[in-house]
């Protein structure tokens, strides 16, 4: 199997999960033109995709589902608020006859042969979800947007090989930024974003011997940099109750609008 994000960021989020066989994509928020740049570093094209799988209805996540699908028949899976969503923010129509497939939390969906399984998020969305992905032995999972964690998510992320995580914020270059204070408060509420930190006590968390990379997502470009998204989950590793130090596996930083390292289990 293999991860890599085509996109990450608030300007927009998509991420490509796949086997030798069949081919996903989780969000498709950034242009068709930047997600054909990144499939073609893949060597695949959007013909090859076998279905999208939509976390939820931000434009961040969804701008340029309308466009592909103007050209391509691919089957989009979400859940029922999130095609609710959707549907609200197709003000050109594009969606109006448009089936989309539903998901729900922890009912897994089979897509050749891989097995998608939506996993419940806190974000103030209408229905939110993770993606968990396993093809035979080897699972990964796309898990950004999540104002908070709790023991369902720990229990949900954990025996991971590879992951893609949001750690969106330094919570002090938030606080001390240009937001107002109403974009401030709803960022670090339980329905908004991950901070470095809390990125970090997760993966403390559900590390494991198996991981073979972690990539730290949907960073923020105003409150956020790559070094301290990195230092601050490596020091939270370091500083859980595990037997892990930070640097015991490879992690990078999702590229805003570039094709991330392809982590291959």
């Amino acid at each position: 199997m293999r991860l890599a994000s085509i996109a990450s960021g608030s300007s927009g989020n998509c991420t490509y999960v796949g086997s030798d066989h069949t081919h996903i994509l989780v969000d498709t928020g950034c242009s068709k033109k930047r997600i054909d740049e990144g499939l073609a570093k893949l060597s695949l094209t959007l013909s090859d995709i076998s279905a999208i799988f939509v976390t939820h209805e931000h434009t961040d996540h969804i701008a340029g589902l309308h466009t592909i699908l103007k050209k391509y028949d691919i089957p989009v899976y979400a859940t029922d608020g999130t095609i609710a969503g959707i549907r609200v923010s197709d003000r050109k129509g594009t969606m109006a006859g448009r089936f989309f497939e539903r998901v729900r939390a922890d009912e897994p969906v089979e897509i050749g042969d891989l097995e998608i399984n939506p996993m419940s998020i806190t974000h103030d969305a209408a229905e939110p979800v993770g993606y968990r992905i396993r093809c035979g032995s080897v699972r990964m999972a796309v898990a950004t947007d999540m104002g908070c964690f709790s023991e369902y998510t720990v229990q949900a992320l954990s025996g991971m090989d590879a992951l893609l995580l949001e750690a969106n914020h330094d919570v002090r270059m938030l606080q001390s930024g240009p937001y107002p204070y109403a974009l401030k408060r709803r960022i670090l509420s339980e329905q908004g974003h991950l901070s470095n930190e809390k990125s970090g006590e997760l993966l403390s968390r559900i590390m494991n011997d198996h991981i073979r990379g972690i990539i730290l997502g949907h960073l923020s470009r105003e409150n956020n940099l790559p070094e301290l998204a990195t230092r601050a989950v490596q020091w939270e590793i370091e500083a859980g109750d595990n037997p892990y130090h930070g640097n015991d596996i490879p992690l990078t930083v999702a590229k805003r609008m570039e094709l991330s390292d392809i982590i291959e289990v």
